[in-house]
């Protein structure tokens, strides 16, 4: 896959990704602040958060609400190739379409 085919959030998604997988980033270690991460990667702070979603989705990081992200402690058996992430960012996204589409069908039944 070219890098021009790479959406920003992707890019910080499997470098990221990439860093828990060659344990520089180790379990427990917090993240870097949305704002942080915005300012180095040059993006806005949604595109860090759909990336830290993904992350989440595939388990290899958790968060806590004001205290920040952090890598998963199981973080050696969820680690992948980023295949595997790719996909299941897919099926996720796929799942929340599915929830949105059934929200708007049950709308104009109603």
């Amino acid at each position: 896959m070219s890098s021009e085919a790479v959406q920003p959030y992707q890019r910080i998604t499997q470098e990221y990704a990439e860093k828990i997988r060659q344990g520089r980033l180790s379990a427990g270690t917090r993240l870097p602040g949305i704002r942080q991460i915005s300012e180095e990667y040059g993006v806005a702070a949604g595109t860090v958060q759909r990336a830290l979603t993904e992350l989440r989705n595939a388990g290899l990081i958790y968060s806590h609400q004001g205290r920040g992200s952090f890598v998963s402690e199981s973080v050696e058996e969820s680690v992948e190739d980023s295949s595997t992430l790719a996909i299941k960012a897919l099926e996720s996204r796929v799942a929340e379409l599915e929830a949105r589409l059934e929200r708007l069908e049950k709308g104009h039944d109603g």
